[in-house]
């Protein structure tokens, strides 16, 4: 069974105890979100589990009412290509 659990800064998408893939944030003062790693295994690599990390980290920062500079590539790529996350971008 896939989950998506929260730890520490960061979610780890899990398959049966197995790490499948991670993002990780770093806080910046009270209201900021660093996105600075995202990661997912090779083999797992195609079926949008990074898109479905980092949209993790965008619902736990409207939920805390934080922004988001997303500093790691992907995140980055994927935040200009997806106009719904401008309500958390923090430029």
């Amino acid at each position: 069974m896939r989950e998506t659990i929260k730890e520490g800064n960061g979610f780890i998408i899990r398959e049966n105890g197995t790490a499948l893939g991670e993002v990780t944030f770093a806080e910046d003062g009270p209201d900021t979100l660093i996105i600075d790693h995202t990661y997912v295994d090779p083999s797992m690599r195609g079926q949008k589990l990074g898109d479905e990390l980092v949209r993790q980290v965008v619902d736990h920062a409207r939920a805390s009412g934080k922004r988001i500079v997303p500093a790691c590539s992907f995140a980055h790529a994927l935040f200009r290509r997806h106009g719904e996350f401008g309500d958390v971008w923090k430029r």
